[in-house]
Protein backbone atom coordinates (compact mmCIF):
# COMPACT_ATOMS: atom_id res chain seq x y z
CA UNK A 1 0.00 0.00 0.00
CA UNK A 2 3.00 2.78 0.79
CA UNK A 3 4.43 1.76 -2.77
CA UNK A 4 1.23 3.31 -4.29
CA UNK A 5 1.75 6.33 -2.63
CA UNK A 6 4.89 6.96 -4.74
CA UNK A 7 2.85 6.51 -7.98
CA UNK A 8 1.68 10.25 -7.97
CA UNK A 9 5.52 11.36 -8.05
CA UNK A 10 6.67 8.96 -10.35
CA UNK A 11 4.17 10.14 -12.86
CA UNK A 12 4.92 13.97 -12.31
CA UNK A 13 8.58 13.29 -12.82
CA UNK A 14 8.00 11.18 -16.06
CA UNK A 15 5.83 14.05 -17.49
CA UNK A 16 8.51 16.47 -16.57
CA UNK A 17 11.60 14.12 -17.89
CA UNK A 18 9.36 13.82 -20.93
CA UNK A 19 8.93 17.36 -21.45
CA UNK A 20 13.11 17.84 -20.92
CA UNK A 21 13.84 15.47 -23.32
CA UNK A 22 11.99 16.31 -25.63
CA UNK A 23 13.45 20.26 -25.74
CA UNK A 24 16.39 18.66 -25.48
CA UNK A 25 15.51 17.06 -28.56
CA UNK A 26 14.62 19.90 -30.57
CA UNK A 27 17.71 22.02 -29.37
CA UNK A 28 19.73 18.95 -30.14
CA UNK A 29 18.61 18.40 -33.55
CA UNK A 30 18.64 22.24 -34.50
CA UNK A 31 22.60 22.38 -33.29
CA UNK A 32 22.89 19.46 -35.87
CA UNK A 33 20.68 20.68 -38.56
CA UNK A 34 23.12 23.77 -38.33
CA UNK A 35 26.30 22.18 -38.00
CA UNK A 36 25.70 20.37 -41.39
CA UNK A 37 24.18 23.06 -42.93
CA UNK A 38 27.16 25.19 -42.13
CA UNK A 39 30.06 22.53 -41.73
CA UNK A 40 32.82 21.77 -43.75
CA UNK A 41 31.97 21.52 -47.59
CA UNK A 42 33.88 18.19 -48.69
CA UNK A 43 33.80 16.44 -52.24
CA UNK A 44 35.48 16.40 -54.94
CA UNK A 45 38.71 18.92 -56.07
CA UNK A 46 37.90 19.93 -52.20
CA UNK A 47 41.04 19.66 -49.68
CA UNK A 48 40.74 18.64 -46.08
CA UNK A 49 40.89 22.00 -43.73
CA UNK A 50 44.47 21.59 -42.09
CA UNK A 51 42.23 20.72 -38.55
CA UNK A 52 39.51 19.03 -39.64
CA UNK A 53 36.90 16.91 -36.40
CA UNK A 54 34.23 15.25 -38.42
CA UNK A 55 32.25 16.86 -35.18
CA UNK A 56 32.81 20.39 -36.17
CA UNK A 57 30.28 22.70 -35.06
CA UNK A 58 29.98 26.32 -36.47
CA UNK A 59 28.94 28.12 -32.82
CA UNK A 60 30.23 26.85 -28.89
CA UNK A 61 33.77 26.09 -28.81
CA UNK A 62 35.84 22.16 -29.11
CA UNK A 63 32.97 20.51 -26.75
CA UNK A 64 30.12 21.79 -28.74
CA UNK A 65 30.22 18.55 -30.67
CA UNK A 66 29.85 15.73 -28.36
CA UNK A 67 27.79 17.66 -26.15
CA UNK A 68 25.27 17.85 -28.51
CA UNK A 69 25.41 14.52 -29.95
CA UNK A 70 25.82 12.68 -26.69
CA UNK A 71 22.52 15.05 -25.75
CA UNK A 72 20.91 13.54 -28.39
CA UNK A 73 21.50 10.18 -27.79
CA UNK A 74 20.52 10.95 -24.14
CA UNK A 75 17.12 12.49 -25.24
CA UNK A 76 16.25 9.63 -27.17
CA UNK A 77 17.05 6.93 -24.87
CA UNK A 78 15.26 9.41 -22.33
CA UNK A 79 12.13 9.57 -24.45
CA UNK A 80 12.23 5.26 -24.65
CA UNK A 81 12.86 5.13 -21.07
CA UNK A 82 9.71 7.15 -20.36
CA UNK A 83 7.50 5.12 -22.70
CA UNK A 84 8.57 2.31 -20.36
CA UNK A 85 8.29 4.18 -17.33
CA UNK A 86 4.85 4.71 -18.50
CA UNK A 87 3.94 1.17 -19.19
CA UNK A 88 5.37 0.71 -15.30
CA UNK A 89 3.46 3.13 -13.49
CA UNK A 90 0.39 1.74 -15.32
CA UNK A 91 0.94 -1.72 -14.16
CA UNK A 92 2.56 -0.67 -11.13
CA UNK A 93 3.87 -3.82 -10.36
CA UNK A 94 7.18 -6.14 -9.70
CA UNK A 95 7.15 -7.35 -13.41
CA UNK A 96 7.07 -4.32 -15.01
CA UNK A 97 10.02 -2.72 -12.82
CA UNK A 98 13.36 -4.09 -13.89
CA UNK A 99 12.23 -3.11 -17.33
CA UNK A 100 11.95 0.37 -16.36
CA UNK A 101 14.36 0.68 -14.02
CA UNK A 102 16.88 -0.49 -16.68
CA UNK A 103 15.69 1.77 -19.19
CA UNK A 104 15.78 4.78 -16.81
CA UNK A 105 19.60 3.88 -15.55
CA UNK A 106 20.80 3.91 -18.89
CA UNK A 107 19.02 6.94 -20.02
CA UNK A 108 20.33 8.56 -16.68
CA UNK A 109 23.74 7.39 -17.81
CA UNK A 110 24.12 8.87 -20.97
CA UNK A 111 22.20 12.09 -19.73
CA UNK A 112 25.09 12.13 -16.79
CA UNK A 113 27.62 11.45 -19.60
CA UNK A 114 26.24 14.34 -21.86
CA UNK A 115 26.80 16.90 -18.13
CA UNK A 116 30.37 16.02 -18.30
CA UNK A 117 30.72 17.67 -21.56
CA UNK A 118 28.10 20.82 -20.57
CA UNK A 119 30.39 21.26 -18.16
CA UNK A 120 33.35 21.61 -20.19
CA UNK A 121 31.79 23.51 -22.85
CA UNK A 122 30.93 25.86 -19.85
CA UNK A 123 34.72 26.03 -18.75
CA UNK A 124 35.34 26.63 -22.59
CA UNK A 125 32.62 29.98 -22.25
CA UNK A 126 32.37 30.32 -25.99
CA UNK A 127 28.22 29.36 -26.80
CA UNK A 128 25.18 30.98 -27.68
CA UNK A 129 21.95 31.10 -25.74
CA UNK A 130 20.38 28.10 -27.34
CA UNK A 131 23.38 25.86 -25.84
CA UNK A 132 23.55 27.39 -22.41
CA UNK A 133 19.51 26.47 -22.27
CA UNK A 134 20.37 22.82 -23.89
CA UNK A 135 23.01 22.69 -20.94
CA UNK A 136 20.93 23.97 -18.07
CA UNK A 137 18.27 21.10 -19.08
CA UNK A 138 20.82 18.64 -19.24
CA UNK A 139 22.23 19.82 -15.67
CA UNK A 140 18.69 19.86 -14.44
CA UNK A 141 17.69 16.26 -16.18
CA UNK A 142 20.60 14.06 -14.65
CA UNK A 143 18.88 15.20 -10.90
CA UNK A 144 15.47 14.52 -12.01
CA UNK A 145 16.15 11.49 -13.78
CA UNK A 146 18.20 9.97 -10.54
CA UNK A 147 15.62 10.99 -8.45
CA UNK A 148 12.95 8.64 -10.71
CA UNK A 149 15.35 6.02 -10.25
CA UNK A 150 14.82 6.52 -6.68
CA UNK A 151 11.34 6.67 -6.59
CA UNK A 152 10.61 3.60 -8.38
CA UNK A 153 12.81 1.53 -6.44
CA UNK A 154 11.80 2.93 -3.33
CA UNK A 155 8.20 1.96 -3.78
CA UNK A 156 9.32 -1.37 -4.93
CA UNK A 157 10.72 -2.15 -1.49
CA UNK A 158 8.15 -1.04 0.27
CA UNK A 159 5.59 -3.63 -0.93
Amino acid sequence: MAGEQMKPAATLLLVLNFCMFVIILGIGGWAMNRAIDHGFIIGPGFDLPAHFSPIYFPMGNAATGFFVTFSLLAGVVGVASVISGFNHVRFWNHDSLPSAASAATIAWALTVLAMGFASKEIELDVRNARLRTMEAFIIILSATQVLYILVIHSAATRR
